[in-house]
């Protein structure tokens, strides 16, 4: 019989199955500060952590931007990370550490997302993993202490929904913008509970970077996750990092990952064709993903609710939108390739409103000091910020102020998602920077944009501890 990826996935890691269910082994297991609750409920219950070996820690959600707007209860939290992970034996990547970043962007530069895996992190974004061929998903605080316990979690296989992308994406479109298409033609429900598998020319062109952009934003598609097969791009961009299976251990392991990829006939629940063709910069005009349309379109006479929220009226043209700052960072859009599409935009120009930048992780920061795109940044006159999830999650000191619009890289902009009363407009980084340059939202495709170098291709050099 036929097998999609999916089953590859699961049938390898399915210990046994009962009434519709299996209990799978889960092979990395992500931690951020949220998972104290966990650590509670393992030590009521008088428990070690399983496998402390393949649980891995890192400060993200709580880390400061800026010492300036660091806080006692950030630092609370940041302390039982490091203090629960130390007692079990588990390696994370505190403050200071040179690995450190935000969880979905700092594990897979240290080669712990590998192709055929399960991952799971207390996280939804989790599904950004999966742009490696791994089945990668968020779970609750119940289940990160099962997992804790366990190294396993019960679940029902998902449905899973192949989507393919034909074609080639337009000059001035990105993975953020291919992802906010699909969500504005499907609908935030239209994956609901399903697994997604991406297809096509337009998928097997992108770069890692925009793989996990994809898989990241599957989430606001209602999906449980996003798998992109393994190909000689994803192997390429494992080789040398310092987690990753070395030497001979590495080409086998590429053997075995060249497997990983769905059957002709495996059976999907639903397939959905996208034209890559049809891709413009997509920005969001209201309270979710799927409010969104391209830069050239108008507000639509839609949700009355949302429109009250955003302060805006239908009819109005999105590129006449000012803007009172901008924010790029996060980990849908926080990696290297996002700061040099912004930086391209920026380079010799200055920003008409204030703009915070916060890498998705040190090494992320680390590339960009030494090829000078944050001088760049700073030139233009933005604040240049520490990593970690900043203006994403606005629980860290960095928020938007009421009644405020913030043209944002991150992946959702729902009622105070960046801080009470703020108006969030979700675009991709080089969007942002047009933004942030001339004071309201305006078609990137308009502006001159700088030769500045290409992503640094040695990660290995610089990702140790």
């Amino acid at each position: 019989m036929s097998q999609s990826i999916l089953d590859k996935i699961w049938s390898a890691h399915e210990i046994l199955s009962r009434d519709g269910s299996s209990l799978v082994f889960v092979d990395r297991h992500l931690l951020h500060e949220g998972s104290h609750h966990a650590f509670a409920k393992i030590g009521e219950a008088g428990r070690k952590v399983r496998h402390p070996e393949l649980t891995f820690g890192v400060a993200d959600h709580y880390a400061p931007s800026s010492e300036l707007r660091a806080n006692a209860a950030s630092a609370t939290m940041i302390e039982r990370l490091s203090v629960n992970t130390a007692r079990h034996g588990i390696e994370s990547f505190g403050l200071g550490d040179a690995r450190r970043g935000i969880v979905h962007v700092a594990m897979p530069e240290q080669g712990l997302s590998l192709p055929g895996t399960i991952i799971v992190c207390g996280d939804s974004h989790t599904a950004t993993h999966g742009a490696f061929g791994a089945f990668a998903f968020g779970i609750g605080a119940s289940e990160v202490a099962h997992v804790l316990a366990t190294q396993a979690l019960w679940q029902k296989k998902p449905p899973l929904m192949k989507i393919t992308v034909t074609g080639g994406l337009p000059f001035g479109t990105t993975a953020k913008d291919l992802a906010l298409h699909i969500i504005a033609t499907i609908g935030t429900g239209g994956a609901t509970g399903h697994a997604v598998e991406y297809a096509g020319e337009a998928i097997a062109a992108l770069s890692m970077e925009g793989r996990m952009t994809l898989c990241n934003m599957t989430i606001e598609m209602g999906a449980r996750s996003g798998i992109v097969p393994p190909d000689e791009t994803t192997f390429a961009w494992l080789k040398g990092r310092p987690m990753a299976p070395k030497g001979a251990a590495f080409e086998a392991a590429v053997e075995s990952w060249k497997a990983l990829r769905s059957d002709d006939g495996a059976a999907y629940a639903r397939e959905v064709v996208i034209d890559a063709g049809e891709v413009a910069p997509m920005v969001t005009w209201g309270t979710s993903p799927e409010q969104v349309a391209p830069v050239t379109g108008e507000v639509p006479s839609v949700d009355p609710d949302a429109l009250d929220y955003m302060g805006l009226s239908a009819g109005e043209a999105l590129s006449t939108i000012n803007i009172d700052r901008g924010f790029i960072g996060s980990c849908t859009n926080g990696r290297y390739s996002d700061l040099l599409a912004a930086a391209r935009v920026l380079k010799g120009r200055r920003l008409a409103v204030p703009l915070l930048v916060s890498p998705g992780s040190s090494d992320v920061a680390r590339q960009a000091e030494e090829t000078g795109i944050a001088e760049i940044f700073r030139e233009a006159g933005a604040e240049w910020g520490e990593s970690g999830c900043s203006l994403c999650v606005g629980m860290n000191g960095d928020q938007v102020r009421p009644g405020e619009r913030c043209a944002s890289t991150s992946n959702r902009n729902f009622r105070g998602r960046q801080g009470p009363g703020a108006r969030t407009h979700l675009m991709s980084p080089a969007m942002v920077a047009a933004a942030a340059v001339s004071g309201h939202i305006v078609d990137v495709r308009a502006i001159d944009l700088a030769d500045l170098p290409e992503p640094v291709s040695a990660p290995d050099v610089h990702l140790e501890a």
